[in-house]
């Protein structure tokens, strides 16, 4: 950026002014972290304040007039510079999270954070005692908050559009609902197609596996696969997510069982997706607004790209089944390749998005994506979820939760989030992933014989060169387009299940 700044100081005095609110917020990201992770539960009525403060102060500080008097300073000089120059691109991105910003009062930010951090650590009480009723009166008032945020924002066409547009920028409820009509339409016949077939032995997956090895084994495989440990660690945690600080400082979290093989290992492959995103995002873009996933859509589909059409594959687990029966010899010795990858890929109606199979998974975003509409619309009362929730897994699934822990309970996002905006990002993830992924094999179609070597350098450099160094330069939209020459489909998405489940299961 150093042509403009040469030219124009006010921008190297924004970049300065942007760097200290992201070097609070990722002050306030940490406390979050060491919450999840680490913290005594004697300090979280502590760390809701103080993670509120940082908030707090961040917010008023990036709203400050100031800097939307120096956004305004350079409008004409954003206009000069090329569309897609880091300088332009800086000015673009910093204005639309201002402008944004500005109608969100700083007291509400403080507000909401800190009954984030209370709510999380109700929830991590109430979820292993199967208890909704204590969780329920914290769920209403972040419905409550949910409310309060799409209002700041008039015009609306549905309340959850300004949730939705925050995570995945141009999209709204409307949009949302039309392709995952397409997409239930497509899936249903494909699952009722599987699921009227003998289940798939996956017994060989829940044996005795001490976490201890587990996490061994799984620290070599995403080393391999090119998670940088020099600028992250693995933690362990309730729910497994990323964090970032810095493009120095991406770390990931997991969550272990030693009776199940599968959840342990493919959570951390997931995590992994998501870090080697963060971690791909150009040094120069460090402590700005260019420094971050451009949509949840997107970051969800670097995780599922690693967890899925790699993770998942067939060639990736001739390199590792090996290693595998090595670190696990009484285990697998005995069991062969197929089998071992006929039970990683079993589809089945389950109760567990997160433990979901890829035929079956969108079917589980898509409940929670309709009952939060509902919620937002004041059609389903908090204290009705459960039923709710039971009775769309009944209709769609065919399955019924026998306790709230492994319903309504199982996901922290309404708990340590607002209800709305994030859980569409996890199906348009698993869109995108499929459609970048045809785009990697088309440009370099010996991708698969390399993973089968255990080189998975070719398709991470064809990720960083056309997702991941971008960062936020342009919408999940324009990055989309540009790598793979043409919109989002759900098309890609369809041909790889049909391909590869057709050849696992008679279709």
């Amino acid at each position: 950026m150093q042509t403009l700044e040469k030219t124009h100081p006010k921008l190297q005095e924004l970049k300065t002014r942007l760097a200290e609110v992201n070097d609070i917020e990722s002050a306030a990201s940490l406390l979050y972290w060491d919450q999840a992770t680490y913290m005594p539960p004697g300090g979280a009525a502590a760390r809701g304040r103080q993670i509120a403060t940082l908030r707090h102060i961040a917010h008023t500080k990036f709203t400050n007039p100031e800097i939307g008097q120096l956004l305004e300073d350079l409008r004409d000089y954003q206009a000069e510079c090329d569309y897609n120059s880091d300088e332009a691109s800086l000015i673009r991105i910093a204005r639309h999270d201002y402008d944004r910003s500005v109608k969100i009062p700083p007291d509400f930010t403080a507000r909401f954070s800190q009954h984030s951090a209370e709510c999380y650590e109700a929830w991590a009480k109430a979820r292993p005692e199967n208890n909704f009723k204590a969780i329920a009166p914290f769920l209403e008032k972040t419905l409550e908050f949910s409310r309060e945020m799409a209002n700041y924002f008039p015009g609306y066409d549905h309340i959850a559009d300004p949730l939705i547009d925050e995570s995945d920028y141009g999209m709204n409820a409307q949009s949302v609902r039309v392709l995952f009509a397409q997409l239930r339409q497509q899936l249903v016949p494909i699952v009722a197609a599987i699921s009227s077939q003998p289940l798939a032995d996956a017994s060989c997956l829940h044996q005795y596996f001490p976490e201890s090895e587990q996490l061994a084994f799984s620290l070599k495989v995403i080393q391999k696969l090119g998670y940088d440990f020099n600028r992250g660690r693995q933690d362990k945690t309730l729910h497994p997510f990323m964090t970032k600080f810095s493009t120095g400082d991406v770390r990931i979290t997991t969550r272990v069982r030693d009776n199940d093989l599968n959840e342990g290992l493919f959570s951390t492959i997931h995590e992994t997706g998501h870090a080697l995103y963060e971690q791909g995002i150009a040094q120069k873009f460090e402590a700005s607004p260019l420094a971050g996933g451009t949509s949840s859509g997107i970051h969800e589909s670097q995780s599922r790209l690693w967890e899925n059409l790699v993770g998942r594959s067939r060639n990736f687990w001739q390199f590792f089944y090996p290693q595998l029966q090595a670190a696990f010899p009484n285990q697998f010795q005995q069991v062969p390749l197929e089998t071992f990858y006929r039970a990683i890929n079993k589809v089945e109606r389950s109760l567990i998005r997160t433990d979901a199979d890829e035929v079956t998974y969108n079917l589980h975003v898509m409940i929670r994506f309709d009952l939060e509409l509902a919620l937002l619309e004041d059609k389903l009362a908090v204290k009705d979820l459960p039923a709710a929730w039971n009775e769309r897994y009944n209709s769609d699934l065919g399955i019924v939760p026998k306790n709230d822990t492994n319903g309504v309970l199982q996901d922290v996002h309404w708990y340590g989030g607002m209800v709305g905006g994030m859980f569409q990002g996890y199906t348009l993830g698993n869109l995108m992933s499929a459609q970048f992924f045809e785009a990697a094999l088309k440009a370099h179609a010996d991708i698969p014989s390399q993973i089968e070597q255990g080189n998975f350098n070719l398709l991470h450099d064809w990720l960083k060169q056309n997702i991941y160094q971008h960062g936020r330069k342009y919408t999940a939209a324009e990055l989309i387009e540009q790598a793979t020459g043409k919109p989002l489909s759900i098309d890609p998405f369809i041909s790889y299940i049909k391909q590869k489940f057709g050849q696992l299961y008679v279709l």
